[in-house]
């Protein structure tokens, strides 16, 4: 029986893509390795537990959900997060940043100072500035402040950003351009917190970070993984949770590696479409295996 192992996500390590598996056990990732994995036949989804507590009950949790939680564990994850401001008393300092994923599409956020550009990694920004520095609140107002003045959003869906990756401007000058108009008009605004200091834009792009130069239009992403389902193809670009990967047919397929956590996976053999279910984008247009990856 071939040896399965539970994905608990994309993680970025110093600038380069990796699957982590429960155990430690991590997986780089590069651009033309082949990726390959199935669910076994009868396999369920279990809940991934929280804040490094595994789920008391083990309960099934649905195939589509990106948190791979249940009700009760994801309550828990969110009672200790600053992304859902559930905590007002952090005192490490935070970034406030600026982050680009296509034309139009810009938001605010902020990240702990430790935590350096892993936040926008993982979210997938495609060119970023850093806005300003300081206390937690101040951070927070900010972001606030941006929202209200500047009609900046603090969010921008995940189908969103991937219908542009293959469509981006060719130059980093292009990409920056948005970001360095709304940081010059935020850092102006006259209700800007003291206590945060300023930091000159200075854009970072990860457009060969993600391997977005030159990405082939994906002609779908699939929505969910299911028993006896299996991905394989080879490796072309990756961006937040994000893998595109090009299939035994010559496509390109978006696997939002958020949707693998809770299963068992085993390594699957053969190339050719995915078995599992993919939505299309309408209109719009391998190295050697290293145990499952």
């Amino acid at each position: 029986m071939a040896q399965a192992w539970r994905c608990s996500g994309l993680r970025w390590s110093a600038g380069r893509p990796e699957l982590a598996w429960d155990g430690g056990r991590r997986s780089t990732l590069t651009w033309g390795k082949r990726v390959a994995f199935a669910v076994a036949e009868g396999g369920e989804r279990t809940c991934v537990g929280a804040r490094g507590h595994v789920c008391p009950v083990r309960a099934i949790v649905p195939g589509r959900s990106t948190g791979a939680r249940c009700e009760e564990c994801a309550r828990l994850d969110r009672a200790y997060s600053v992304a859902a401001d559930t905590i007002a008393d952090d005192p490490r300092p935070y970034h406030v940043y600026l982050a680009w994923f296509g034309p139009g599409m810009t938001k605010v956020g902020i990240t702990a100072l430790e935590r350096g550009s892993a936040r926008l990694l993982e979210q997938g920004a495609v060119c970023f500035s850093w806005l300003g520095v300081g206390p937690l609140m101040a951070a927070r107002r900010t972001e606030e402040l941006l929202r209200a003045a500047l009609r900046v959003p603090d969010r921008i869906p995940y189908a969103d950003k991937r219908a542009v990756r293959s469509e981006l401007p060719t130059s980093a000058a292009e990409r920056a351009a948005e970001v360095e108009d709304l940081h010059a008009r935020a850092v102006a605004l006259p209700a800007w917190p003291e206590s945060l200091a300023r930091e000159p834009c200075q854009p970072v792009d990860h457009a060969e970070v993600f391997g977005l130069t030159e990405l082939p239009d994906a002609v779908g992403e699939v929505t969910e993984l299911v028993a006896g389902g299996a991905v394989s193809g080879r490796l072309v670009a990756a961006a937040g949770p994000d893998l595109h990967v090009e299939t035994g047919d010559g496509g390109v397929v978006v696997v939002d590696t958020r949707l693998m956590t809770g299963w068992e996976l085993v390594a699957a053999g053969g190339e050719g479409e995915p078995t599992v279910p993919v939505r299309e984008f309408k209109g719009r247009g391998v190295g050697v295996q290293d145990g499952l990856f």
